[in-house]
């Protein structure tokens, strides 16, 4: 056969193969295969991606073969890990970026967009995305484990919404504590 018909069938039969491969394996874990929950799961989507366009373009049974063991040793190790974080706070604590409060009640939290680098651009971007009107209205901006920036708005902010978001400690407890005292007064 020539070089270039079987080239475009070797790449044709063997896209096809790691493609059901991957199928396969993703209805085995899951949909958390794919998920952007921790950046671990994003280096797991970009790897995949890499190793599937590896295999699809490989020229010989031995290297297809190590790219789809790649794909299912990594995605094997994510539901490894997944299951370790919810047993296990020390592998939470190495594998997860903790979520950083950078705006809150309409103002810029300055030492955490230094610390996280995030511009205030960046930040007006996002609001304008959330269709921010007033920045009244915006009750916190957190930037998230996996990169993404969430935008809080409306007419209250729930304290249990930033359980776990850096920089928001000191906001829970004191709404927690403003909610006591409310209580106790006659």
């Amino acid at each position: 056969m020539p070089p270039v018909p079987d080239a475009v069938l070797g790449g044709i039969i063997l896209a096809a193969i790691a493609l059901a491969a991957v199928i396969a394996l993703v209805r085995v874990i899951g949909l958390r295969s794919f998920s952007k929950m921790t950046a671990f799961d994003f280096v797991i989507t970009l790897a995949t991606g890499s190793l599937l366009a590896s295999a699809a373009t490989t020229s010989d049974w031995p290297a297809f073969l190590k790219a789809v063991v790649a794909i299912a040793v990594l995605m094997g190790i994510q539901v490894a890990l997944a299951f370790g974080r919810r047993r296990s706070r020390t592998i939470t604590a190495v594998v997860d970026n903790d979520p950083l409060l950078l705006m809150r009640d309409g103002s810029f939290i300055d030492a955490a967009m230094a610390e996280s680098r995030v511009s205030p651009g960046d930040v007006y971007a996002k609001l304008r995305g959330a269709n921010i009107q007033a920045m009244s209205e915006v009750r916190a901006v957190v930037l998230e484990t996996t990169g993404d920036i969430s935008v809080l708005h409306g007419d209250r902010l729930e304290p249990e919404l930033l359980t776990h978001v850096r920089g928001a400690e000191d906001i829970a407890g004191a709404a927690s504590d403003d909610a006591k005292s409310a209580s106790q007064k006659p």
